[in-house]
């Protein structure tokens, strides 16, 4: 077997966190302010996510998420964000209780939605000084059904505290026992109940607009022991093997797939070959577009089950070997994950 580029050198990092220092109020730094220890980086692109001068900045490119190593239960947290954008649309968000990898075929994992926004047109089902809403499968009860669309999971601020681009804002968020309350600028405005999961990773968010967090803190209360259902799924390892920005740690030639909006595109006729695996390993990845897939040469032949949507592949390959995905008719690739089996 060819001995291929060692597999961390393709993923993302997981910073280990030294024991945060204690304040007399029970926070500890959520974010030292310093870099990006304690975090890890889910599916955005290695200069996504930098630190300047004790603030966390986010480009908002790609679209995805900064998650915490570590899953929380019940809590409080107080950040200040301010997004830079004083004229454009400016999004962004912190995810509450969500799982370690995104959604099948999507940027997003599941989980509740703090929002972050400025500058968003006004309509009659988002506003933009802190909604508080279920994202990609989870699940939670408004504390004031909305006003327009009947059902939807989506809490509405009571009033309109937010400053616009350009200003700091400050927000507190309470978690407990399947609850979350929204504080803005001092008062609370929002919040939802019943929350499936409640307890998960917490995630910072990228997207399309560059802003910036600091003075994040958070205090750990006692726990409501959830049910094993109600908990979000717990890291296994898994390692990116896609940056969802470039084709850095793939083999092709030259024009032959295409990266835009955190996709991987076959636009010719070469294969893709990843530069990095090792030689046992199980594979995560979500396709869509022909019939049917085959990894490399006498690999597993992968079925669509509804040609053109989204699918999710969960694959062991024992080796020796490289991971090649073929070229074929548009055929799209997203959320490539990989993890070392142990040795037999």
């Amino acid at each position: 077997m060819r001995h291929l580029l060692p597999l961390l050198a393709l993923a993302a990092p997981a910073f280990a966190a030294d024991p945060p220092k204690s304040n007399n109020d029970g926070f500890v730094p959520l974010f030292n302010g310093k870099d990006l220890t304690g975090f890890v980086n889910v599916n955005c692109g290695p200069k996504t996510w930098t630190v300047k001068d004790g603030v966390l900045v986010t480009s908002g490119f790609p679209i995805g998420l900064l998650r915490t190593e570590k899953q929380y239960e019940n809590f409080e947290c107080e950040f200040e964000w301010k997004h830079i954008n004083t004229k454009e649309v400016g999004n962004s968000g912190f995810f509450v209780w969500c799982d370690p990898l995104p959604q099948v075929g999507g940027p997003f994992t599941r989980g509740i939605e703090v929002q972050v926004l400025v500058n968003y047109p006004k309509n009659d089902w988002a506003t933009n000084h802190g909604d508080v809403f279920s994202v990609s499968g989870a699940k939670c009860t408004p504390d004031r059904p909305h006003p327009t669309r009947k059902g939807l999971e989506r809490c509405l601020p009571s009033e309109e505290r937010c400053k616009g681009g350009g200003e700091w804002n400050h927000y507190r968020v309470v978690a407990n026992n399947g609850a979350i309350k929204l504080s803005v600028n001092g008062k609370e405005v929002s919040g939802v109940s019943e929350c499936s999961p409640r307890k998960g990773y917490l995630s910072f968010e990228s997207e399309g607009a560059e802003c910036h967090f600091r003075n994040v803190k958070i205090k750990e209360l006692p726990t409501s022991n959830p049910k094993p259902e109600q908990v979000a799924s717990v890291d296994e390892g898994w390692k990116p093997l896609f940056n969802h920005t470039d084709l850095t740690g793939w083999k092709t030639d030259a024009g032959a797939w295409k990266v835009a909006d955190g996709v991987l595109r076959s636009v010719g006729k070469a294969e893709l070959t990843a530069d990095g695996v090792p030689e046992r390993y199980e594979l995560i990845f979500d396709w869509k577009g022909p019939a049917e897939v085959r990894l490399g040469s006498g690999g597993s032949l992968l079925k669509a089950n509804k040609p053109g949507q989204w699918q999710r592949e969960r694959v062991k390959v024992e080796g020796p070997g490289q991971l090649t995905f073929p070229a074929g008719e548009k055929l799209e690739l997203r959320n490539v994950y990989v993890r070392e089996l142990t040795k037999k």
